[in-house]
């Protein structure tokens, strides 16, 4: 294996020097004034070492990466009936595009564009009120993380709900198709809420594990998620987890990923690695500009594609 911490510096290095650094999610209030300059990054192999630089520590909001961890939990209470509500395939579309809801009868086309987590979401609450959801979340990313300090920024969800009308439209578009079972109001509140949990990309890389783990918790022993289960969420991290530019993260790339319009992104290196990082610059297609490039950087260096026959060691 490659000094992974000389790697993981030489990549915050790299990122540092570069000018072009994309532009932070500005219809998100709260977002928009983060700084565009912060990078980080966290690696923690499957035998549970850690190689951190930059900013690792820095707390962000992961947005739509939490998608993942309520797609988990999904799975866990209801089973292949979520996906009588919510597709399998590539989007093709902006994550927050309602175009294909009108020729798709209010099915979203998979769950980690906002109309299929929104779907998601509103599947979680029918088994509780929206606080017991909320809080059933947080525990459970706390859980992944082992660590406590993994919070909800309220200040976010809440830039997030005074902003969110394409999110309520999307809710409302489906409650009319009659894909939502709770009122659009509560099934938001706890969509703008998961989107809002704040971890750093330490927190974040142990949070993602299981993942790397056939769904086996690596630091209690115990199962968050049968390992069919959990190799089908990264295979949906793979072709869907960077909207319309999930095609081409996977070329360049070949790492099951899940980003956010917070500038993170989780990737998932099956038997190898939880891997986190940050920058809040975009690029056009709504991914972090330099987390996508750092990650790229990382595959190069260490042979960690899925595409690379079996992986490197």
């Amino acid at each position: 294996m490659a000094d992974l911490q000389k790697v993981v510096d030489a990549i915050a290095a790299e990122m540092a020097a570069v000018e072009e650094r994309g532009k932070a999610a500005d219809y998100i209030p709260a977002l928009a004034r983060v700084e565009p300059s912060s990078f980080g990054i966290a690696v923690v192999t499957a035998d549970g070492r850690r190689f951190m630089a930059g900013e690792a520590e820095t707390s962000f909001s992961i947005q739509s990466i939490s998608k993942v961890f309520m797609l988990t939990l999904a799975l866990g209470k209801l089973g292949d009936a979520l996906w009588r509500r919510v597709g399998r395939e590539p989007s093709g579309s902006a994550f927050n595009s309602i175009v294909q809801l009108e020729f798709e009868h209010g099915i979203p086309r998979n769950p980690f564009i906002n109309a299929g987590a929104i779907v998601v979401a509103d599947a979680v609450l029918e088994r509780g009120q929206p606080l017991s959801v909320i809080g059933e979340l947080l525990r459970f990313v706390r859980f992944l993380a082992e660590d406590e300090a993994v919070e909800i920024d309220i200040e976010v969800s809440g830039s997030e709900a005074d902003t969110g009308f394409r999110n309520l439209a999307l809710a409302n578009y489906m409650k009319a198709f009659g894909n939502l079972n709770n009122a659009v109001h509560d099934v938001l509140n706890v969509y703008f809420n998961q989107c809002a949990l704040a971890l750093s990309c330490r927190q974040l890389a142990m949070a993602g594990r299981y993942l790397a783990a056939d769904g086996v918790h690596p630091g209690t022993g115990r199962h968050v998620i049968s390992a069919a289960r959990a190799r089908r969420i990264t295979a949906l991290m793979l072709t869907c987890g960077h909207y319309d530019g999930s095609g081409e993260f996977a070329f360049r790339v070949g790492i099951p990923g899940k980003s956010g319009v917070g500038g993170g992104i989780l990737g998932i290196v099956p038997g190898k690695a939880s891997i986190a990082v940050w920058s809040p610059g975009l690029n056009e297609r709504g991914n972090s500009l330099l987390g996508s490039r750092a990650l790229e950087r990382l595959a190069e260096a260490t042979g960690w594609s899925v595409f690379n026959g079996g992986l490197s060691a």
